[in-house]
């Protein structure tokens, strides 16, 4: 069932039974009753046809690409799509609807904010999501989110590329070791376990005091 649909119909099992239980719904219009649980934007879209996770995040990207929009509305858009990857699905939907290197080539944006916002959604996109972190090792922009945690000349930039890289080696070995060989002491040993959370921060640490 269409996610909306499955969400409208909860909510008006909810609502259906909170007018059972409540005597002075079907005799006083004007009493106060609880409206039970909010409907989501899916369920509104599947009553009245807006448009869905899918065409948003395409248009947002259509945004951020074109050379005739304002940075704010770039960042708008960037903002909008951010918000839209937090749910795993979408996330996990960047690559049938052909996003990730859109997204990824942002990195390289003229723009320090388009740049940030880049980063930041990758963080987004591949937190807890072994899906994401697969496809972002896969597209070979790790060495890219690396270099701009150490040598971007915006703070800003270079705080949102240890995000991204945070998110992308946790509990992701392959990612891990990309990072721990780009930041360790060659001399020494490179291994860092992807599941060791603490070797983990104690790695990140090492690429911020890097990145100061």
């Amino acid at each position: 069932m269409d996610p909306g649909m499955n969400q409208l119909l909860k909510w008006s099992i909810e609502n259906s039974e909170a007018a059972r239980n409540d005597p002075s719904a079907a005799t006083d219009p004007k009493a106060e009753r609880s409206s039970g649980r909010p409907l989501n934007q899916a369920a509104i879209n599947s009553i009245f046809g807006g448009p869905s996770d899918s065409e948003l995040m395409k248009h947002a990207m259509a945004v951020i690409e074109s050379p005739d929009a304002s940075l704010d509305n770039k960042l708008i858009a960037f903002d909008n799509f951010e918000q839209l990857i937090e749910i795993i699905d979408n996330a996990n939907n960047m690559g049938s609807l052909g996003l990730w290197s859109p997204l990824v080539g942002q990195l390289e944006s003229k723009e320090t904010d388009l740049r940030r916002m880049a980063a930041w959604c990758l963080g987004t996109a591949v937190q807890n999501n072994v899906k994401a972190q697969e496809r972002l090792l896969a597209m070979g922009s790790i060495p890219l989110i690396i270099k701009l945690a150490l040598e971007d000349a915006s703070e800003l930039v270079r705080r949102k590329a240890i995000y991204a890289i945070s998110s992308e080696i946790r509990n992701y070995q392959p990612a891990c070791d990309i990072v721990a060989k780009a930041l360790l002491d060659k001399n020494g040993s490179t291994k860092v376990d992807a599941g060791d959370m603490d070797a983990v921060d104690e790695l990140l640490n090492k690429l911020r005091d890097r990145s100061a």
